[in-house]
């Protein structure tokens, strides 16, 4: 659209060689304003990705503070993160940002996650989730500050209490892990088993974040393989 607004308003002045050249402009505003777009939710308001990646460091920061000491485990997690969504010059230039800014001053948690709660679709807000939890276990344990804060974060970024559970289940094995995974009881039937599968399937299946970076796609297939994993353990169990 905003391309031949361009062309018309060029022919107007300028006749066809103003129109060709509006056209041109056009398309580049375009192409610039369909970059800022990325990480849209549904509504008027976006973030644009630079602002994304800022805020996911952001709260990526505040999980590895929570328990009191900064692990060299998670800070390489998050850096080979960053990298491997982002390339490494994008990667490094948010980083430095990052120290600049952020690092100066106390980041509240509940204001990061006010901006993009509004800002982005909830299974990209679910991806976050899944995110942090990763860096929490990059140290190879998950500690109750780090849990507590994870908790605090989810709550702001409005994801339900089950679909925290679940993801919190992808990290902690236990009996229940299955069952928690797929959000459902113990005492749940073969046919709530099934439909619960194909429920948890849909919800985490990666193509529900096709908008975002590859790194995002590969934790939603991470996430989808666990519900995977954890149907064919009841399978197992329940002999179906």
């Amino acid at each position: 659209m905003i391309r031949w607004i361009a062309a018309i308003v060029g022919f107007i002045f300028y006749r066809f060689i103003g129109a060709f050249i509006g056209y041109i402009i056009g398309s580049l505003l375009e192409g610039l304003f369909k970059n800022t777009r990325v990480y849209t939710h549904t509504s008027s308001q976006q973030v644009t990705p630079a602002d994304f990646e800022l805020n996911l460091l952001s709260l990526a920061s505040i999980v590895i503070k929570a328990d009191g000491k900064v692990s060299p485990q998670e800070m390489q997690f998050v850096q080979s993160y960053f990298v491997q969504a982002y390339g490494k010059e994008r990667a490094n230039a948010t980083f430095r940002t990052f120290n600049e800014v952020v690092k100066k001053r106390e980041i509240a948690p509940q204001k990061i996650c006010d901006y993009l709660r509004i800002r982005t679709r909830y299974e990209s807000r679910l991806q976050i989730i899944h995110f942090l939890f990763n860096i929490a276990q990059a140290d190879g344990h998950v500690s109750q500050p780090e849990l507590d804060k994870l908790k605090e974060i989810s709550n702001y970024l409005a994801v339900g209490h089950r679909d925290f559970e679940s993801i919190k289940a992808m990290f902690f094995k236990n009996p229940d892990s299955a069952y928690k995974i797929l959000e459902i009881d113990k005492t749940a039937t073969v046919e709530e088993i099934k439909k619960a599968f194909r429920t948890m399937a849909k919800k985490y299946h990666p193509d529900k974040l096709q908008h975002m970076d590859e790194a995002y796609r590969k934790g939603a297939q991470e996430k989808f393989q666990k519900v995977q994993e954890a149907y064919e353990q009841l399978q197992k169990e329940k002999g179906f």
